[in-house]
């Protein structure tokens, strides 16, 4: 047993250093990633913004072990707001409580938002805040809420899948908070998320339409074509002006469908990712949900 872990774990870190170092791999992993600095990812924004397309820097991490590591994670989001300012490039930022503390203390995770999100305002943007498994939904949730009251320049994510998303949008829409949403990507029990893609399809569907006809700045977070086809026709329906809402995608995926929402004139945001931390959570998303790997080599042969 001993020897067979031993085993699993040198392939683990052959395969780590391959992925690090490999020319080959890096080509792979330069069509997600922006970059391992903040300058790297602010030119992407920069390039993007030239073809009409916005984004949000999400600086790759999750979990840190200490209240130290938090503060850094922190201060590295404080100096991107720094240099989306210099670069006025209009971008936004995404966090993970889990990054700013949550598992350590709920005050301090608070605190850390906050004062980004007080910088965000000070900047005219937006601190988007994103959602991880459902056993953070509430915390994550409960914090928005605060925050939106404080500084109202905050967005929640709400994850298609989840049995209780519903109850959250309906909820959301009438507290007047931005709802960005996405399918979810993390492995939950079925006493918690729909398991049947058609059901999430569903589920999405309907969201979408409640998001669409009286949410607050929603942003509809999809790469299915056939979804965005739907939103589209259901903001026509509602007569919503396309600078009311918005798409989001991430970097590298689907850039020939990126490229017709904005000749059509839709707004589009995209999730440019960067920083060292890149390994450790491209494993955890295939580990969390296998067929993300089916999702990365199909868009591999995209445009």
């Amino acid at each position: 047993m001993l020897r067979t872990t031993m085993l699993s774990l040198s392939r683990q870190s052959w395969l780590r250093d391959w992925m690090q170092n490999s020319p080959l791999a890096s080509r792979f992993t330069s069509r997600f990633i922006a970059g391992r600095t903040l300058d790297q990812a602010l030119k992407v924004c920069a390039r993007l913004q030239s073809e009409g397309v916005l984004t949000t820097l999400d600086r790759l991490g999750e979990n840190v072990t200490s209240l130290d590591e938090a503060r850094e994670s922190r201060d590295a989001y404080l100096k991107a707001l720094g240099g989306i300012a210099d670069s006025q490039t209009g971008s936004t930022v995404s966090v993970k409580l889990t990054q700013m503390g949550l598992d350590l203390s709920e005050r301090h995770c608070e605190e850390n938002v906050a004062e980004l999100a007080r910088r965000a305002r000070d900047l005219r943007t937006r601190v988007e805040v994103d959602m991880e498994s459902s056993e953070y939904t509430d915390r994550t949730l409960n914090l928005v809420r605060r925050l939106h009251g404080s500084t109202g320049n905050v967005r929640a994510v709400i994850q298609a899948y989840l049995l209780r998303s519903s109850a959250d949008v309906d909820q959301l829409c009438i507290e007047g908070i931005p709802v960005r949403l996405c399918k979810g990507a993390y492995h939950e029990p079925p006493a918690v998320a729909y398991q049947a893609k058609r059901e999430v399809d569903a589920s999405y569907s309907r969201l979408m339409r409640t998001l669409l006809e009286r949410g607050a700045s929603p942003a509809i977070a999809s790469h299915d074509e056939r979804l965005i086809r739907e939103a589209i026709a259901i903001a026509g329906e509602f007569r919503r002006a396309p600078d009311t809402f918005e798409f989001q995608m991430l970097y590298g995926i689907r850039r020939d469908l990126q490229r017709e929402l904005v000749r059509r004139g839709f707004r589009l945001r995209v999730y440019v990712p960067y920083g060292d931390a890149w390994y450790p959570y491209f494993m955890r998303r295939l580990a969390e949900r296998p067929a993300n790997l089916w999702f990365v080599v199909r868009n591999l042969l995209r445009a």
